[in-house]
């Protein structure tokens, strides 16, 4: 008699094929809404409003800092050193964002990303709120800056972890011909939280300046608590990304993310950085230090420089997807150099066009800056650079390569060109030299860079594939 073969077991099935459930269920109803997984589309556009309300946060200060902590809380100081006391909290914030990168980005890569997601955005709430309620100098001396300053290292904390988690969250799920489209709805975060907070400064700006000063700018702080709520409800309705989810199965999650990155992929780490200096120093020039120059400097209503720079950043909204898109036809380093190019050539007639002290020649310096070089180089960028590294360590990567290039690129801008405005007799000369020297550095480092359109997400080998056939370089 012949005995019966046992049973071989059922093969191993993905977590993506597990969520969509079993064949032969197909049209039945499990009363498990989990098992059908989100659409790229719909990951995509819970990144953007996750991204948006975090940098919302972020940027709310930035905002503040212009025109508002050097009178309230380093009025002990006088004209121009209560200016670099604010902007020199706001660059603490930078110096904290690595902090927050390397944390949250090996737990990303050892986790998972929505976790790691959700708590950097309770992290970024409660700061933003807790700087709303915070007292004045007047009110208890010397104890508000130094509160106002590790209320930014946890806002720092909290957005440094923030942005490698959105990012991959949109890229690991998106289809490979449209990684660059969906990859930048992440990047919609920055600038569509900076017209959130720019727009909520612009409304409270409408009050007296007493009113203003007392209470309207932290109107805009408090709304942080609700937006949190949003924040949460919508990370919590995606699942985690097919990429990661491959890696735990294959049991290849790396021990030591960071030990790996620079083991094994140091050099495009570093050329990362560089392509990361013209867009971290356009954001901020733009956004922050050339709003305090025309207030402070010029003084000039700060309503000019705030509508404009609404305006401008809503047009990256648009323009960051657009890029994102194109870079999916054409490749991502045609496009972004397209955008750094503009930064260079309008260096000078921006510094010419502010110190006109025309209304509308200043707002057509925002718009461009923010909309059309911003939205440009930034587009392609969260899918150029996700494409670069291995997926055991890409949250670590994304994260080191933002988080630390982003103390000079972004966290110093305000304070360097502060600085070189005094040494350039109150022009903005020297700053448009400095803007020059960066979009050359970056343009390099882009240069020695491989074309990642087409390239796969999933690969063993860590090491830089050549461009396919037919892409531009």
């Amino acid at each position: 008699m012949n005995t019966p073969r046992p049973s071989s077991p059922p093969p191993l099935r993905s977590s993506a094929e597990q969520r969509r459930g079993d064949p032969k269920n197909k049209g039945k109803h499990t009363g498990v809404a989990a098992d059908v997984p989100p659409s790229p589309r719909r990951v995509a556009l819970a990144s953007a409003v996750g991204a948006t309300i975090e940098w919302y946060d972020f940027f709310l200060y930035g905002t503040a800092a212009a025109v508002v902590f050097d009178k309230l809380y380093f009025n002990g100081l006088d004209g121009p050193a209560a200016q670099f006391a604010a902007f020199a909290t706001f660059a603490v914030g930078f110096f904290a964002r690595p902090i927050g990168g390397l944390i949250f980005g090996h737990y990303g890569d050892r986790i998972g990303r929505k976790q790691m997601l959700l708590l950097t955005l309770v992290i970024m709430g409660v700061g933003t709120a807790l700087i709303g309620m915070l007292p004045t100098y007047d009110q208890i001396g010397v104890w508000a800056p130094i509160a106002l300053v590790l209320l930014r290292v946890l806002q720092g904390i909290g957005v440094g972890g923030e942005y490698g988690g959105a990012v991959l969250l949109a890229v690991e799920y998106a289809p490979a011909e449209r990684r660059g489209f969906y990859g930048s709805f992440a990047h919609i975060g920055v600038p569509g939280g900076l017209v959130l907070a720019a727009g909520a400064f612009s409304l409270a700006g409408m009050l007296p300046e007493e009113a203003f000063l007392a209470w309207g700018w932290r109107a805009c702080f408090l709304v942080s608590i609700a937006l949190l709520g949003i924040g949460a409800y919508i990370r919590l309705s995606v699942m985690e990304t097919p990429e990661f989810a491959k890696v735990q199965e294959r049991k290849e999650i790396s021990r030591l993310p960071l030990r790996d990155l620079l083991r094994e992929q140091p050099r495009p780490l570093l050329l990362g950085m560089g392509t990361r200096y013209i867009e971290g120093f356009t954001f901020n020039l733009f956004s922050v230090y050339l709003l305090a120059y025309v207030a402070t400097n010029l003084e000039l209503p700060r309503s000019w420089a705030l509508d404009a720079i609404l305006v401008g950043a809503a047009l990256g909204v648009v323009l960051v997807p657009i890029a994102g898109a194109l870079s999916d036809r054409v490749g991502r380093k045609p496009v972004y150099r397209v955008g750094a190019w503009i930064g260079l050539l309008f260096a000078f007639p921006a510094a010419f066009l502010v110190q006109t002290e025309n209304r509308w020649a200043i707002s057509l310096v925002f718009v461009v800056g923010l909309g059309v070089i911003y939205g440009t180089v930034y587009g392609p960028l969260a899918a150029f650079w996700s494409e670069l590294f291995d997926t055991r360590y890409r949250y670590t990567a994304l994260s080191t390569l933002y988080q630390v290039s982003g103390i000079l690129a972004s966290g110093l801008t305000p304070l360097i060109a502060a600085w070189l405005v005094t040494r350039g007799d109150g022009t903005l000369w020297w700053v448009a030299t400095y803007n020059v020297a960066v979009a050359v550095i970056s343009l390099t480092c882009a240069r020695f860079l491989p074309e990642t359109r087409g390239r796969g997400l999933d690969s063993a080998d860590p090491t830089l594939e050549p461009v396919p056939e037919g892409v531009p370089a």
